[in-house]
């Protein structure tokens, strides 16, 4: 009795440290520090910042925006990979911004925000010391949306805001994102009629950025076809368009602490080739 007794004792204590090396291996990064960018009446909006080592020379930098539909969603989502890139040397940075949940707010408004934390970043780019003419914007799902649309849509901008400061981004890391807003795209039931403002896909035009997608072939809210219309529009006005395709993944598939963990690694992986192409990235 006394045996198996420790037995158990032991099997406890061995569980207990296995959780706890589980739970650590999962928890995410924390932000060196946060920036509110904006402020619409009382609502805040911060940018959280990952700072690389230091440096006498300006770094490249990227701003994350999260999935949720634009409805809700963190921008702890991409912490991790702010982390992974920090210590390589980029300001890796993810981005609040308004959703409906919270906010009450419309996917034209979503952005708004978004250009704006872009805006706010290349007019800050000597107090960040970064190159503003290396500050990529990325996102997942609607947070892809908004990074292509900051892209891409002329319009959408903050009122009052000083356009003068561009808010296109130099490159885009793209996971599953949203960019057909029209009659057979997501999102149209939000947009309507005012589809042609804010789909990335119909607004592309020559000088577009170079972008990588990350998009599983089961995704049932992004079809393959759409992927492909992206990146065949991207490469008609002379822009490197690059698509990565994981066969029989659905929607989200990329986020840490899905499955195994292989499919973020594979799109980390990815993600580095092409910031090291563009030289955001030193190659080992």
């Amino acid at each position: 009795m006394k045996y198996r007794l420790f037995l158990l004792a032991i099997l406890a204590t061995f569980s207990s440290v296995v959780s706890a090396q589980d739970s650590e291996t999962n928890q995410k990064p924390e932000p060196d520090r946060q920036q509110v960018y904006k402020t619409v009446d009382d609502v805040e909006l911060s940018l959280h910042i990952f700072e690389p080592a230091p440096s006498d020379d300006p770094r490249p930098a990227i701003v994350f925006f999260f999935g949720g539909g634009w409805n809700g969603g963190s921008p702890s989502q991409f912490y991790t990979q702010c982390r992974h890139l920090a210590d390589q040397g980029v300001v890796a940075i993810s981005a609040d911004y308004r959703v409906k949940s919270r906010n009450q707010s419309t996917p034209f408004q979503c952005v708004q925000d978004g250009k704006s934390a872009m805006r706010w970043v290349r007019s800050h780019a000597e107090e960040l010391n970064i190159d503003p003419d290396r500050i990529a914007a990325g996102g997942g799902s609607a947070g892809g949306h908004v990074a292509a649309a900051v892209a891409t849509v002329p319009e959408l901008n903050e009122p009052g805001e000083d356009t003068s400061v561009s808010c296109v981004p130099n490159a885009l890391v793209l996971f599953n994102p949203v960019y057909d807003n029209g009659p057979d795209g997501y999102g149209y039931e939000r947009v309507k009629d005012r589809y042609l403002e804010i789909s990335p896909l119909h607004n592309i035009r020559t000088g577009m950025p170079p972008a990588i997608v990350f998009l599983g072939t089961e995704d049932k809210l992004i079809p393959v076809s759409t992927a492909k219309a992206f990146q065949q529009a991207m490469e008609e006005v002379g822009s490197r368009s690059e698509l990565m395709l994981f066969e029989g993944e659905p929607h989200g598939f990329f986020n840490q602490g899905r499955g195994n963990g292989e499919n973020y690694e594979k799109t980390v992986a990815g993600m580095d080739e092409f910031l090291k192409s563009l030289g955001y990235i030193e190659s080992e």
